[in-house]
């Protein structure tokens, strides 16, 4: 027999075997008053390939294990009650689905994560269109591989920072997409740490007690598309790099120390077409560098962007600064930034050519900011004649303000970016 031949039985051989485990691959369906009548009567009963059909009904159950490869649908919003007792469904196995469940009251633990829905080290799992209620941690994945989560509706109630869980936590993953889910009520809305190769797309992360979303030593990976609205503060990027951003809005994080973003020691990155709406400071860069802040919105905060001076070979071009406080405050009098052809709405230059570009550079930092770096209180001064007269001084003695600090190619009307999306 020669190779070709033999390769052929074996494919056919294959085949076979897939289209007899297809064949036998049944459905089982749990209900109040059947035969199984618990998820966890029906997953022991199971085998690889089935599919567990959770009717309509309130199952109070809990630690509920998934070692079969299975898929679980819930039919008519089932809802299964933890009762505080433990956890809600805990996957240990790869091609598991959990789809259409209300899971909820799971309790505060101090020693353990105990979460409405957990994977544990399992590839290409799918956790879709459920509800998690009251849970301390909603969704949490540890050492896994290329997993989806996408459609949930996860609330809280978290009271204090040290007695909630995360929404969505995620720990050493990667190929992990975290897409269009409402998280509220949770420490952070979304965790990450040691993850990569993943993305967070068209999530709606709101009134969480710290961030909307945090992630922290995890490279190459990407957002786009969220909003973070009413957090203790929008995003936090930290001891990451390579992380692309894209196409979301930071809106109303504003508080003492609230940010649309924090960046520290991020190390190459994009920040392109997102908007900054009403957050005490749009973007806090400490420590990072190489960042690519292109076509962004920055709209009625506090501070636009607040850069220290250990944040070196940023790009800001090309972005709206409009209606903020301030535009740009750094510690420092010293920039090793590029900053060009933004539109800033206190530029009072000319266009003799009108070729949209002033002709006139622009110095971004006022000195009144540099003030405030110095002496934070002094912000009750704010709306007095001492600032005017800052002002008046700071354009008479430019080099008060940081020299090398300027835009040398300032737009004359705002740049149009792209439409970003709205939270529904």
């Amino acid at each position: 027999m020669n190779l070709i031949s033999a390769n052929r039985i074996s494919l056919i051989v294959i085949l076979f075997l897939n289209l007899i485990h297809t064949s036998s691959a049944k459905e089982i369906r749990v209900c109040n008053d059947c035969q199984p009548s618990t998820l966890s009567q029906a997953i022991a009963m199971s085998e690889d390939g089935d599919m567990i059909i959770l009717q309509s009904g309130y199952y109070k159950e809990h630690d509920i294990v998934v070692d079969k490869q299975v898929s679980i649908i819930g039919e008519g919003n089932p809802v299964i009650d933890v009762g505080l007792k433990g956890n809600g469904i805990s996957i240990i196995k790869p091609n598991v689905l959990v789809k259409g469940l209300t899971i909820k009251n799971i309790d505060v633990n101090y020693l353990s994560e105990l979460s409405g829905i957990k994977i544990d080290y399992a590839e290409n799992c799918v956790i879709e269109d459920n509800i998690l209620d009251l849970t301390f941690f909603g969704i949490y994945i540890s050492g896994s591989k290329n997993c989806k989560v996408r459609g949930n509706t996860i609330t809280g109630v978290a009271k204090t920072e040290s007695s909630s869980g995360n929404g969505i936590h995620l720990w050493k993953c990667s190929e992990i997409q975290v897409d269009n889910n409402r998280i509220s009520g949770h420490r952070d809305g979304i965790y990450l740490e040691f993850v990569s190769s993943s993305s967070i797309s068209e999530n709606y992360s709101t009134q969480n007690l710290r961030y909307g979303l945090h992630f922290m030593f995890s490279d190459g990976n990407n957002y786009t598309s969220n909003t973070f609205d009413k957090n203790g503060a929008g995003v936090a990027v930290m001891y990451s790099k390579n992380i692309v951003m894209k196409g979301n809005t930071f809106q109303n994080n504003w508080g003492d120390a609230s940010y649309g973003i924090l960046l520290k020691e991020l190390y190459d990155g994009v920040m392109e077409n997102n908007v900054f709406f009403k957050n005490t400071i749009g973007i806090y860069l400490e420590g990072s560098n190489r960042i690519e802040m292109i076509n962004n919105d920055f709209i009625e905060n506090g501070w636009a962007m607040n850069i220290l001076g250990n944040s070196e070979d940023n790009k800001i071009i090309g972005n709206n600064f409009v209606n903020n406080t301030f535009d740009i405050s750094s510690n420092s009098s010293r920039n090793y930034n590029l900053y060009s052809g933004n539109y800033w709405d206190k530029y009072k230059g000319y266009d003799i050519n009108r070729d949209g570009v002033g002709d006139v550079p622009y110095r971004p930092v006022s000195l009144f900011s540099l003030v405030l770096e110095k002496s934070p209180e002094s912000i009750v001064m704010l709306r007095s004649i001492i600032v005017d007269l800052l002002d008046a001084m700071e354009k008479i003695v430019p080099s008060i303000i940081p020299e090398t600090l300027i835009d040398e190619q300032p737009r004359i009307t705002k740049s149009e970016h792209d439409k970003h999306k709205q939270p529904s």
